[in-house]
């Protein structure tokens, strides 16, 4: 359903995609993951046709998005990350605006607001002013107008930022749904146990380029090992280990230990740092999940705030 190959965008000297390729079948949820400034953003932009790239091709269910972008965004629903929804008219006059400005008409449309309302959970709120709604349900109803003329191709950027708990498991359940019916979505998150509530396939970017793809499962069986993390008043010492396996990594006061055995290494640990111990002020084990995969993809431990700086 979506296709994008070599997909480059720069923003001055700041690049913000290099070379991206990926695809999204139907039925497929495909989560972007990567911390702020990674170019979730900018990728899905352009499949929406908001942003032109530098350089490469994005296909919509066949369309030539980049030469037909009419065409192309008559199939695509996008929920960008900041809210947009009209404060000073109804959730139903929202929801009917969107719709109409998708193609639909008459009881299709009223039909169609009805559906998403209660998908969303907004049936009993349809005639409040949307300025009147709390955060949660404004978020939903910036999904819904996303969602009512039944894209097949979805696009979700951050749609839970800020979201409460109960919007936010609302709308992964609806996403679930959505896919079990055919649309492909295409999911930019900060959040790693919405990705593995999904069961979605992973592609990690970072600077601009993916560097890793493929499902949760297959990703921690790759990359996922358990690590030992002891963190120091200072900078954290170097040790080595003689047995086999990826050495320890240091990272200011923080020393990373791969390790399949965590009790028997945080034993070796903290006699292999000698003096140093009067330092040690915590001792974490984290184990092998989607953020211990992408620590040892990056190096770096997942943080959702996180800003990276690009070349």
């Amino acid at each position: 359903m979506l296709r994008v190959e070599g997909l480059h965008k720069s923003y001055g000297r700041v690049v913000a995609l290099r070379g991206v390729d990926l695809e999204v079948s139907p039925g497929e949820i495909v989560s972007l993951l990567g911390p702020n400034g990674a170019g979730k953003s900018t990728l899905v932009s352009i499949v929406a046709g908001l942003r032109r790239p530098d350089a490469g091709t994005v296909f919509v269910g066949g369309v030539d998005a980049l030469a037909r972008p009419k065409a192309a965004r008559s199939l695509i629903g996008l929920a960008p990350q900041d809210l947009g929804i009209y404060p000073i008219v109804t959730v139903r006059q929202n929801l009917t605006l969107f719709g109409e400005l998708a193609g639909l008409r008459g009881r299709e449309l009223r039909t169609r607001v009805q559906e998403v309302a209660e998908a969303l959970l907004l049936d009993d709120l349809l005639d409040r002013l949307a300025g009147e709604l709390s955060g949660g349900q404004k978020r939903r109803l910036h999904t819904a107008a996303a969602l009512v003329h039944r894209p097949r191709l979805l696009l979700l950027d951050e749609a839970t930022a800020g979201a409460d708990v109960e919007t936010r498991a609302q709308l992964v359940a609806l996403v679930r749904e959505l896919a079990g019916e055919g649309s492909a979505v295409l999911y930019s998150t900060h959040y790693l146990q919405e990705v593995e509530t999904l069961g979605a396939s992973v592609v990690l970017i970072d600077k601009g380029s993916v560097l890793a793809r493929g499902a949760v499962a297959e990703l921690v069986a790759r990359h996922g090992g358990s690590v030992v993390e002891l963190r120091f008043d200072g900078e954290a010492p170097v040790i080595t280990r003689d047995r086999p396996g990826r050495q320890p990594e240091r990272d200011g006061n923080l020393l990373r230990i791969p390790t399949a055995e965590p009790g028997p290494e945080i034993a070796a640990a903290i006699t292999a740092i000698g003096a140093h111990a009067a330092r040690l002020q915590s001792v974490e084990v984290v184990r092998a999940n989607l953020e211990t995969a992408y620590l040892a993809i990056t190096g770096r431990r997942y943080e959702p705030g996180e800003e990276i700086e690009r070349a």
